[in-house]
C-alpha cells in the first residue's frame, strides 16, 4: 500500500501530463484517465460555457461540478481556488470577484501552475495569482480568503481532514466555501469498484458521503449545506466488459453508488469560547 507522499507523487505525475493535454482528451472520462467511451458525453463535468468569465483554454475538463455557481462570490472578495489546474474556475471567480478583489489558485503540480501563468498573462488579469502548494499546507495567511472553492480535488488528497482544516484556518471569520467534490453511497461491489477506478481515477480516493460531511462539521463549520447531488453513471458499454448482465442489474437496484456533490458550509464569525461548549 502506498504512503500518503507517494500518494502525492503519483498524482503529481500524473496531472503534470494531463497539463499538457487538450480538453477533448480529458474529457473522455474523469480526472484525465484517458479510458475512452463510445458514449459521448463527459460523465463527471458539468457545462462551463453558459458562465461569465469561462476561458475556453483554462478549461481541461477535469472538474466535477460547478463550484463557482454556488459559491456567492461578491465585488470585491478574497477567493481561493484549491487545485486551480489551468485557471478556469479562478477565472470564472475574478469575473464575479471584479477588479476590487483577488483570486489566489493554489495547485500541487508546477506543470498546472506554468499553464494557469501563462493563461492568466494573456488576459492581463493583474488580480489573479497562482502558487504552487499542497492544500494540506496552504502557502497563505490565516484569515485571508472570503470565500473557497474547488473542484474534484479534495478526493484525490490523502488526508481530507488537513485539507479542511487548512480552509478553516484560512477563510475570515464569517468566509464560506463551495466545493464539489466525489463522494460514495454504500459499499461499492468490488467489479463496480475496480471499473469505477479504471474509468475515472478521480473515485480511487473518495470517501462515503456521511463521513465527508461530518469531517467538515467536526472541523467548526456551520451550515453546512449539500447545494447540488448527481448520481455519476458508468457509460454501460465500459461496464459491460467487465461485468454480467446479472451483476450490472443487481447494482443498479442496490442504491449504492458513485455521486457528485457541492457542499457549502460557513466559518463562524467568532471562535465559540470554553464556557459556550459547556466545559466550565
Amino acid at each position: 500500500m502506498e504512503t500518503q507522499e507517494q500518494l502525492k507523487e503519483l498524482v503529481k505525475q500524473k496531472y503534470s501530463e494531463i497539463a499538457l493535454q487538450d480538453k477533448e482528451t480529458n474529457q473522455a472520462s474523469c480526472c484525465g484517465s484517458g479510458c475512452c467511451s463510445t458514449e459521448v458525453y463527459n460523465i463527471m463535468a458539468d457545462d462551463y460555457t453558459e458562465l461569465e468569465g469561462y476561458n475556453p483554454d483554462a478549461d481541461l475538463g477535469l472538474g466535477c461540478g460547478l463550484p463557482t455557481q454556488f459559491a456567492r462570490i461578491k465585488k470585491g472578495d478574497v477567493v481561493i481556488d484549491l487545485g486551480s489546474g489551468a485557471g478556469n474556475d479562478a477565472f470564472v471567480a475574478r469575473h464575479e470577484t471584479g477588479e476590487t478583489g483577488k483570486v489566489i489558485g493554489i495547485d500541487f503540480t508546477p506543470a498546472m501552475i506554468e499553464r494557469a501563468t501563462q493563461n492568466n498573462e494573456v488576459r492581463g488579469f493583474n488580480n489573479v495569482e497562482f502558487r504552487q502548494g499542497d492544500i494540506e499546507k496552504m502557502p497563505v495567511s490565516a484569515n485571508t480568503a472570503d470565500v473557497i472553492v474547488s473542484n474534484c480535488v479534495l478526493n484525490l488528497v490523502p488526508d481530507k481532514d488537513a485539507v479542511i482544516k487548512e480552509i478553516y484556518r484560512v477563510l475570515k471569520p464569517g468566509g464560506h466555501f463551495s466545493i464539489s467534490d466525489i463522494v460514495l453511497e454504500g459499499e461499492l461491489p468490488k467489479q463496480i469498484k475496480e471499473v469505477a477506478e479504471m474509468y475515472s481515477g478521480c473515485v480511487t480516493g473518495a470517501i462515503q458521503k456521511q463521513v465527508y460531511l461530518e469531517i467538515i462539521e467536526a472541523n467548526g463549520f456551520q451550515n453546512v449545506t449539500v447545494q447540488n447531488d448527481k448520481a455519476i453513471v458508468i457509460p454501460d458499454d465500459i461496464s459491460n466488459n467487465y461485468l454480467s448482465a446479472e451483476q450490472l442489474a443487481e447494482f443498479k437496484q442496490s442504491g449504492t453508488g458513485i455521486r457528485s456533490i457541492t457542499v457549502y458550509a460557513e466559518k463562524p464569525l467568532a471562535e465559540k469560547n470554553c464556557c459556550e461548549l459547556g466545559c466550565c
